[in-house]
C-alpha cells in the first residue's frame, strides 16, 4: 500500500489497534464490531474496542473476578446499576497494563456512550434480557470556554511563520526549508477550518485553482467541495512550487510533505501549530482545532448563519456549531457594556 492510499492505509491502522483490544475480549464482542462496521468508522469502532476492553478489565478484576475472555452474557445481563455508577467513579483515575490514566466528566461521558452502543446491541439482539445501562445518565458537562484568535492575534501568528525572530538560529534555519508549507497549512486552517485529518489526506490532485475550491474527505467517509480565497490560494500555490523542487517519489501525490519527503504526519503539523502559537499568544493553548474554531467564529460574525457555518466545517448536528455562536454572544455583551453611560456629567 503506498502513501497515496492515506485514508485506506488510516483504517488499516485502526483496525490493526483495535484488534489488540479485542482479542483480550469474549467471542460475543467480535460479534458487535461486525454489527456496527456498516455505520461506524474504523477509528469509531478503534475506541469503543478500547472503552470496552477497560470496562470488561474493571469487572474482571474488581466485580466478577475471573478473566476479561470468560465473562458471559449472563455476567453482562445480571449487572446492577450501581456496578455502572461504581465503573464512573472507577474511570476517575485508574491503572491499564501499567499505565496511569484519568478521566473528567467527557472522558466518562464518552466511555459511557461507548458502553451504551454496545448494551444497546446486545438487547436489540436478545442476547441480554435488560439493559442495565441505559438506566445511567450522562455525566453533567460544563461549557468549556472557547478559545480562539483575536484578528490582532490571527496577524501576529501570520508575522511569526513569515518572520519568527524569537527563534533559535538552528530553528531559523530549519524555518527556511519548511517556511512556504508552514505558511500554507497555518492559512488553509485559518481560511477554511478544516481538521487536522482532512489537512493531512489532501492530495494535489484534491485541489482545482481555476475556481479555488478543493475536495476533502470528512469524518465518516463522506466528501465535500470547500472553497477558498484568492489569499489562502497564493500560499498553496507559493508551497506547491516549493514543493516541485523536492526529490519526491514520483507516485507521491501528498499534499503536505515532511522533511522525509513524504506525507507529513498529524503529529508533526500538531508540533509546527503549536511552535509558531506559542509566540504569537503565549497565554492560549493554540492547537490545528483552535484555528478551526476561530474560522467558525469569523464565518459567522461574516454570514451570521449557523448553517452555513455548520455546513462549511462539516458537522451534522448544528447544535455543534452553536459553540461559535456562543463566543461571538459574549463579544456582543462587551460590545453592548461599552456603551453603557452611568453618569452624563
Amino acid at each position: 500500500m503506498n502513501n497515496n492510499n492515506f485514508y485506506q492505509k488510516r483504517d488499516l491502522q485502526n483496525r490493526l489497534k483495535m484488534a489488540k483490544y479485542t482479542e483480550r475480549l469474549p467471542d460475543y464482542c467480535f460479534d458487535y464490531f461486525i454489527g456496527i462496521e456498516n455505520n461506524t468508522s474504523s477509528l469509531t469502532r478503534y475506541n469503543y474496542s478500547m472503552d470496552l476492553y477497560i470496562f470488561y478489565n474493571f469487572l474482571a478484576q474488581f466485580v466478577l473476578h475471573k478473566k476479561e475472555t470468560e465473562i458471559t452474557l449472563d455476567d453482562l445481563n445480571s449487572l446492577k446499576s450501581r456496578i455502572i455508577e461504581q465503573y464512573l467513579s472507577y474511570l476517575s483515575y485508574y491503572e491499564l497494563d501499567g499505565k496511569e490514566y484519568k478521566n473528567d466528566e467527557r472522558g466518562k461521558a464518552r466511555k459511557l456512550a461507548s458502553l451504551r452502543s454496545f448494551f444497546k446491541y446486545l438487547f436489540n439482539h436478545d442476547l441480554i434480557s435488560s439493559n442495565v445501562v441505559s438506566k445511567i445518565e450522562t455525566p453533567k458537562l460544563h461549557n468549556k470556554e472557547i478559545i480562539r484568535l483575536e484578528r490582532e492575534e490571527v496577524s501576529r501568528l501570520m508575522n511569526v511563520v513569515e518572520n519568527p525572530i524569537e527563534f533559535s538560529e538552528r530553528q531559523r534555519n530549519y524555518n527556511k526549508n519548511t517556511f512556504e508549507r508552514d505558511n500554507a497549512i497555518i492559512t488553509l486552517f485559518l481560511g477554511t477550518g478544516i481538521r487536522i485529518s482532512e489537512l493531512v489526506g489532501l492530495n494535489i490532485d484534491s485541489f482545482d485553482f481555476s475556481q479555488n475550491a478543493f475536495l476533502v474527505t470528512r469524518k465518516g467517509g463522506n466528501q465535500s467541495t470547500l472553497y477558498f480565497s484568492n489569499e489562502v490560494a497564493m500560499a498553496l500555490k507559493t508551497w506547491l512550487e516549493k514543493r516541485a523542487t523536492l526529490e519526491l517519489d514520483k507516485d507521491e501525490k501528498a499534499m503536505f510533505i515532511s522533511l522525509q519527503n513524504k506525507r507529513i504526519s498529524i503529529r508533526a503539523v500538531e508540533n509546527l501549530v503549536k511552535k509558531f502559537a506559542q509566540l504569537a499568544s503565549p497565554l492560549k493553548k493554540i492547537s490545528p482545532h483552535k484555528l478551526r474554531s476561530t474560522f467558525g467564529t469569523n464565518l459567522y460574525k461574516e454570514t451570521k448563519d449557523i448553517y452555513i457555518v455548520a455546513d462549511f466545517l462539516g458537522h451534522k448536528d448544528v447544535n455543534t456549531t452553536k459553540k461559535h455562536y456562543a463566543a461571538i454572544s459574549e463579544d456582543m455583551r462587551k460590545s453592548v457594556a461599552s456603551k453603557i453611560v452611568i453618569s452624563q456629567n
